[in-house]
C-alpha cells in the first residue's frame, strides 16, 4: 500500500545581491495564497514549517496592511518548503495519481557571500556546504536587481559587470571544495535564469527590453559565468546561462522622496510570481527533452536532470484519449528520441501546447483529475507568460 500522502519534491535556488528583494519576493509569493480572500479550486500552497510560513505572512501583512518592507536577512542562507497539496485525494482520480502534494524547496542563497571574502575557515566551509545544499535544484533564478538598474542608468554595463564578475568570482572560491571528491559535479542547477527584480520600477518595460539591455550591456560577462559553471559540470552542454529571462515584481512601492522608506506599498499589482510554480516543475522537463533531442547525455547525468520528470511527464498526457495518442505516434522509433532515458510520454508532455493543451487541461478539470488539471494550468501559464511578455525561455 502506498504511503500518504505521496510526495514530489522540486528544488529552486535564489540567487541575488544583498537588497536585490530576494525577502520581499519569497514573501509575495507565498503571503497571498493566504488571504481569505484566495480561491484556487486545483490545489493549496501550504508551508510545510509553520513557523516559516508565519515569518513570511507576517511580512506580507506588513507591506499589505502598513506599507512597510520587511527587515534585511544579512549572511542568512535559508530554504523554504512549500507544498502544493492537491485537492480531490478521495475521489478516484486522486487514488489512482502518482503524487498527492508537489513540494518546493526554495534555497535563498546570501547575497554576502558572492560580495564578500570569508571571514574565517569556519564561514568558508559555511558557505560551501550552504552552496551543496541546493545541487539538487535543476533551475536558478539570478536575480538583476532593478533598483541598481535605475542607479546606473546610462551606465548600467557597469552595475552588470560588477554583479556578474562578482558571482563568477565567488563560485572560484567555491571550486575547489566542490570538486574535492569528483573531477566534474554530475548534480547541478542546469538551468539558470535571469530575472529581473522589481521589475514594477520599469511600467514600460517587457522581457525583451530587460532581455536586450542585459545582452548589450553584458553579453561577455555572461558568456565568462557560463564557462565558469562549464568548468563545474558534467556534460557542461547540458546547461543554459542567459537564454531565459523573467520579469518580477513583488508589489508595486511608491518611496518617499524624503528617505528610502515607501509610503505606500500594492501588494496586488504582482507581476512573475505565479510564473516560479512553473518554471520550478516544468521547465526541466521541457529541457531535458530539448537536450536530449540533439546530444547524448550520460545516463548519470539524466538521472539528475530533471529527475522525476517522467513522472510530471505520464500525469501531464493523462488526457491522451483526446490527442495525446496520436502524437505519441508520430513520435521516431529510432534515435536519441527513442532512448529509455527519453520516454514517449515524456516528449509527448514537453511538446504539447496550444488548443491540445487546453482540451486536456479541460477535461482533467471534468474528470476532477486535479494532478493533470494542475500540471497542465501550470504548462498553460508558461505559454502564457511568454505571450504576456513577461518570460522568454529557450528553444535550444
Amino acid at each position: 500500500m502506498p504511503k500518504y500522502p505521496r510526495i514530489r519534491e522540486q528544488h529552486i535556488a535564489v540567487f541575488g545581491e544583498s537588497g536585490s528583494g530576494k525577502t520581499v519576493l519569497v514573501s509575495s509569493f507565498f503571503g497571498p495564497t493566504q488571504e481569505g480572500s484566495y480561491s484556487n479550486d486545483l490545489w493549496d500552497l501550504v508551508a510545510d514549517d509553520t513557523g516559516q510560513g508565519n515569518r513570511l505572512y507576517q511580512n506580507y501583512l506588513g507591506m499589505r496592511d502598513r506599507a512597510t518592507a520587511p527587515m534585511p536577512t544579512r549572511f542568512a542562507a535559508t530554504t523554504y518548503y512549500f507544498s502544493v497539496k492537491l485537492k480531490g485525494g478521495d475521489n478516484s482520480a486522486g487514488k489512482k495519481r502518482p503524487f498527492d502534494a508537489l513540494r518546493i524547496a526554495w534555497h535563498d542563497y546570501p547575497g554576502e557571500w558572492f560580495e564578500e571574502s570569508p571571514a574565517n575557515e569556519e564561514e568558508a566551509g559555511r558557505r560551501v556546504n550552504t552552496f551543496r545544499s541546493l545541487l539538487r535544484s535543476d533551475v536558478a533564478l539570478f536575480l538583476v536587481d532593478g533598483q541598481k538598474l535605475l542607479d546606473y542608468r546610462g551606465e548600467e554595463e557597469r552595475y552588470l559587470k560588477s554583479l556578474l564578475t562578482n558571482f563568477r568570482q565567488g563560485l572560484l572560491r567555491l571550486k575547489e571544495d566542490l570538486l574535492a571528491e569528483e573531477d566534474r559535479l554530475v548534480e547541478f542547477p542546469r538551468i539558470w535564469v535571469l530575472a529581473l527584480s522589481k521589475a514594477d520600477l520599469f511600467p514600460d518595460w517587457d522581457i525583451h527590453s530587460f532581455r536586450d539591455l542585459v545582452i548589450g550591456k553584458a553579453a561577455e560577462h555572461i558568456e565568462a559565468l557560463r564557462a565558469t559553471l562549464q568548468d563545474l559540470v558534467e556534460t557542461p552542454e547540458a546547461l543554459s546561462v542567459g537564454e531565459d529571462f523573467m520579469l518580477l515584481s513583488s508589489a508595486r512601492f511608491e518611496l518617499s522622496s524624503a528617505t528610502p522608506d515607501p509610503v505606500q506599498i500594492d501588494v496586488t499589482q504582482r507581476v512573475g510570481l505565479d510564473l516560479i510554480l512553473p518554471v520550478a516543475s516544468l521547465l526541466p522537463l521541457e529541457r531535458r527533452v530539448q537536450w536530449n533531442e540533439r546530444m547524448e547525455i550520460p545516463r548519470k547525468v539524466l538521472e539528475t536532470l530533471a529527475d522525476g520528470a517522467e513522472t510530471l511527464a505520464v500525469a501531464l498526457t493523462a488526457g491522451k484519449s483526446i490527442g495525446v495518442d496520436r502524437l505519441l505516434a508520430k513520435l521516431p522509433a529510432v534515435g536519441p528520441l527513442a532512448s529509455k532515458a527519453a520516454l514517449p510520454a515524456l516528449i509527448a508532455a514537453a511538446k504539447m501546447g496550444g488548443s491540445q493543451l487546453k482540451q486536456v487541461n479541460a477535461q482533467a478539470r471534468e474528470n476532477h483529475d486535479y494532478l493533470s488539471a494542475t500540471l497542465t494550468q501550470f504548462k498553460l501559464d508558461l505559454d502564457q507568460g511568454v505571450t504576456d511578455r513577461l518570460l522568454v525561455r529557450s528553444r535550444k
